[in-house]
């Protein structure tokens, strides 16, 4: 098993939503509201009056098959949003309850 982090701006939160479902990923934890800035470039996300973007982010638990297909689909919604700034981490889960 393996545990998916992603972070993106809100706007794409439909887009991140279909992907999830075209993949069959049913369960995660969402957090509405989180903010950032990115490694390298793109504008924060602070929910400010500078900064007014914010990011969501889901935390996914998923079959390790499934890791390089969701990255693949992330990579997609990335190319068309570069400036929005998505991330994904992956995680082994080593066990769970």
């Amino acid at each position: 098993m393996k545990a998916i982090f992603i972070s993106y701006n809100q706007a794409l939160t439909d887009r991140i939503n279909k992907m999830l479902d075209d993949n069959g990923v049913r369960g995660f934890t969402r957090w509405g509201l989180t903010e950032g800035r990115g490694s390298f470039n793109g504008e924060p996300h602070y929910g400010t009056h500078a900064w007014p973007s914010m990011n969501s982010s889901v935390l996914a638990i998923v079959e390790d098959h499934q890791i390089p297909v969701l990255l693949d689909a992330l990579r997609e919604i990335d190319s068309v949003t570069e400036q929005q700034g998505s991330r994904a981490f992956v995680w082994d889960i080593t066990a769970m309850m």
